[in-house]
């Protein structure tokens, strides 16, 4: 998610099977941040959780090569503009919106703020209509 005039940045990682979300506090948004926020964050979930990383085009992505060997993880981008692909990200995305308006400095929410948000989204109760969906981005994952 980019705030106002892209200086502030969350990044957000939605597990498609269980629909589990994790917050990335970034400062700045650039590749190194992001690589050195992945780390941090998700260094320690199961190995069935984080198998692949599905992200779109953006210039923080450029260390892709470095983060997928240093997370054990395929990393796969969708076709530019088709956001479609990443469905359970999405949705995610829209689900923040209520934290987080488009017009809103994203950078004013410390990490602990986006711990509190992320532990909320995650105990929403399950939804039984909720499907499983499979990526369907340019490069199997």
């Amino acid at each position: 998610m980019v705030g106002p005039a892209d200086r502030s940045v969350i990044g957000t990682l939605a597990e498609r099977q269980t629909l589990v979300v994790n917050l990335i506090h970034l400062e700045p948004a650039d590749s190194l941040s992001l690589h050195r926020a992945l780390v941090r964050d998700v260094t320690g979930l199961p190995p069935h959780v984080l198998r692949s990383i599905t992200w779109d085009q953006g210039t923080e992505m450029a260390a892709h090569e470095k983060i997928a060997a240093d997370l054990s993880v395929k990393v796969c981008f969708c076709d530019p503009s088709s956001p479609w692909q990443r469905p359970s990200n999405e949705n995610t995305n829209g689900l923040l919106r209520d934290y987080f308006p488009k017009s809103a400095d994203l950078a004013i929410h410390s990490r602990a703020d986006l711990l509190r948000i992320e532990e909320e989204l995650n105990r929403r109760p399950e939804r039984s209509s909720v499907t499983a969906h499979q990526p369907t981005c340019s490069q199997p994952c």
